[in-house]
């Protein structure tokens, strides 16, 4: 089956179907056995690719970089403040020119809004990098990661989401999860659960697809018999209320306990990092020196395990984002998997 993409943005996994979610999946594996072998066709030349972030954001852009360079195309990496305005010039105006300029735009920055007004207004393709609502190419990554390690099919996956259920990573794997048909729970405390539209909206999905999604308070329910257990920063640079947050979240930490609770001697660790899982970081300091904690979401001794596969994730993003690349804005056509 041929499947297209040419053109298109990628702002949410929402915007896509299972079979496209499969393709760019199937791409990405494509791309990376390419370049293990050295055999990577560039599809890609003569194409410039805009990076641009808010303050906070460029080391997101590390794997963009390398993806845009194997496939011969020239990235170049810009400041965009969240909420541009004034002197700096609105984001409908940058964008327009980004669009004149640029034949694709990857965005990473808090406001969703900002990336969907650059897509509406550059007339290019745009890529949500991350931002507070959706984290996209990060789910792809992580799914190509369970793809890689599940040793079965996607939609036989169970994956357990512990910590702040609304988090954009959380929302986009829950999307992407209903998509591919997959058995996914977020484990988190009540206060954090995502908004009931969007569970209504992901349960239809699953429902769909032959899925399974369901929202956990209970550690011990949510995790039992997942193949993969993940979690994320509970601290964001920007975030207030570290104190109470912490408190609420402390039950969902990863710990030794919560790997034996799976039931199962194969399940795995994920995590988008950063992560806090000692004193190392500045932010690990702080807390260990305020809460008496080593480590946060993820003990060192489960980040650092065996069944960690968090580098694998982080590697992943660059094929993923290669696999958008190459879909969108690429000179080849590539093929749907049988």
């Amino acid at each position: 089956m041929s499947i297209s993409l040419q053109g298109r943005s990628v702002l949410t996994l929402d915007e896509f179907t299972s079979e496209e979610i499969g393709f760019l999946l199937h791409l990405a594996a494509e791309l990376k056995v390419a370049k293990r072998d050295g055999k990577e066709v560039r599809r890609l030349s003569g194409k410039n690719i805009a990076l641009v972030s808010d303050e906070d954001s460029r080391n997101a852009f590390f794997g963009s970089e390398v993806a845009a360079y194997d496939q011969g195309a020239h990235p170049v990496s810009m400041l965009l403040p969240a909420g541009n305005t004034g002197q700096h010039g609105s984001i409908k105006d940058t964008a327009r020119v980004l669009g004149r300029i640029y034949d694709a735009i990857e965005y990473c920055g808090r406001s969703q809004s900002a990336v969907e007004e650059l897509a509406a207004c550059a007339h290019v393709p745009v890529y949500n990098g991350f931002t507070d609502e959706f984290q996209p190419i990060q789910a792809l990554a992580d799914f190509l990661t369970v793809q890689e390690f599940a040793g079965k099919t996607l939609p036989e996956v169970a994956v357990a989401f512990l910590g702040d259920g609304r988090s954009s990573i959380a929302r986009s794997l829950a999307i992407g999860a209903a998509k591919l048909g997959m058995d996914f729970r977020i484990v988190s405390p009540r206060i954090f659960w995502p908004a009931p539209t969007f569970v209504e909206h992901v349960t239809s999905e699953a429902r769909k697809n032959g899925g399974k999604f369901a929202v956990l308070e209970h550690v011990g329910a949510g995790v039992l018999g997942a193949d993969f257990i993940y979690t994320a920063s509970w601290l964001g640079e920007q975030e207030t209320g570290w104190s109470e947050r912490i408190r609420l979240l402390a039950p969902f930490g990863v710990r030794a306990n919560v790997m034996e609770a799976t039931d199962n001697p194969h399940s795995k660790f994920m995590h988008c990092l950063p992560a806090f899982h000692d004193r190392s970081t500045r932010a690990g300091g702080r807390i260990a020196k305020q809460f008496g904690l080593d480590c946060m979401e993820v003990s060192d001794a489960i980040f650092e395990s065996k069944a960690s596969v968090v580098f694998d994730q982080a590697e992943n993003r660059m094929h993923a984002i290669k696999a958008i690349f190459v879909a969108t804005i690429g000179d080849q056509e590539t093929n749907a998997p049988n």
